[in-house]
């Protein structure tokens, strides 16, 4: 069978070939932002609009009397921030290129930032913009397994801390040879990760793949459901596996290990959002634009 083809993503060098200036950095923005060319208000989604003398910014009548003036970032992640959009544009161009992520102190030491906390938060607005919670429902043989991720108790009040080896419960599910799903659950039972798999499943899964977890058994009712049973090291029968979403996860817990060390129940949802991302657009060559164009 042949192999797909490597994907090669924006080099280092491309990067900054094609962003030299803040100015370029806009272009590519509006560009990607309205790709028909129609400039629209952010505000009321009015495409009659006004060209104003400053490059990159425009007013609408619609909104108020008095007119409405907005720039290409209004509406945007990069909206009210003082960092230059270039600035934006390399930290997002630094977090999906790295396979397992990388950490806001990388980022401060990289950018030489002064601050770590201007780091994070840059890192945690990119992050919330690629949550995109619209998807196309799973078709064919889909794969589902939940896993838990190694809590921190930092910042949490002495009375709600959970202790050590606390627990996050995160369900995913992936179509095979496609685009995976994944949700943390505020608690780990039945009824939660039925709700999640009917949610994200379409009604033309051929073959639904799971483990022998028993949140899992009334799954046949609706599913064709196939299972295996790990307990018994029982891995593959057949097409019925559950190795595909098995090596999201490594890839996620190896970027906590390596790159974020440890996460908060707080934030998880964020840092499996940017994981999500990158997975499904890891045949994309250009990912960065897809990124710019959701924000």
């Amino acid at each position: 069978m042949a192999s797909r083809k490597t994907i090669q993503q924006m080099t280092v060098s491309q990067w900054e070939a094609a962003f030299p200036t803040e100015e370029a950095c806009r272009d590519y923005l509006t560009r990607h932002r309205w790709p028909s060319g129609a400039v629209k208000c952010p505000r009321c989604g009015n495409d009659k609009i006004y060209h104003l003398a400053r490059e990159h910014h425009w007013q609408c009548q619609s909104c108020t009397h008095d007119g409405y003036r907005f720039s290409v970032i209004a509406g945007t992640i990069f909206e009210n921030t003082n960092k230059p959009l270039r600035d934006w544009f390399r930290v997002i161009h630094k977090m999906l290129v790295s396979k397992k992520g990388v950490s806001a102190l990388q980022i401060k030491r990289e950018m030489g930032f002064g601050s770590y906390k201007t780091a994070w938060y840059m890192c945690h607005r990119v992050r919330a913009g690629l949550a995109n919670e619209d998807f196309r429902k799973l078709m064919g043989i889909v794969e589902v397994d939940e896993t838990y991720i190694d809590g921190d108790d930092g910042n949490r009040h002495i009375g709600k801390k959970k202790g050590k080896g606390a627990k996050m419960a995160v369900i995913g599910a992936v179509e095979r040879k496609g685009n995976v799903v994944a949700r943390v659950l505020d608690r780990a039972d039945h009824y939660a990760m039925e709700q999640f798999i009917h949610m994200v499943c379409g009604d033309k899964v051929s073959l639904l793949a799971t483990d022998e977890h028993r949140a899992y058994m009334n799954l046949k009712d609706h599913f064709p459901h196939g299972t295996v049973t790990h307990s018994k090291k029982q891995y593959v029968v057949g097409a019925i596996h559950t190795n595909t979403i098995e090596g999201f996860w490594s890839l996620f817990k190896r970027s906590i290990v390596g790159s974020f060390h440890k996460v908060s129940a707080k934030y998880l949802p964020l840092y499996i959002a940017e994981a999500q991302f990158r997975y499904n657009n890891r045949h994309n060559a250009d990912i960065f634009g897809t990124a710019i164009a959701g924000l």
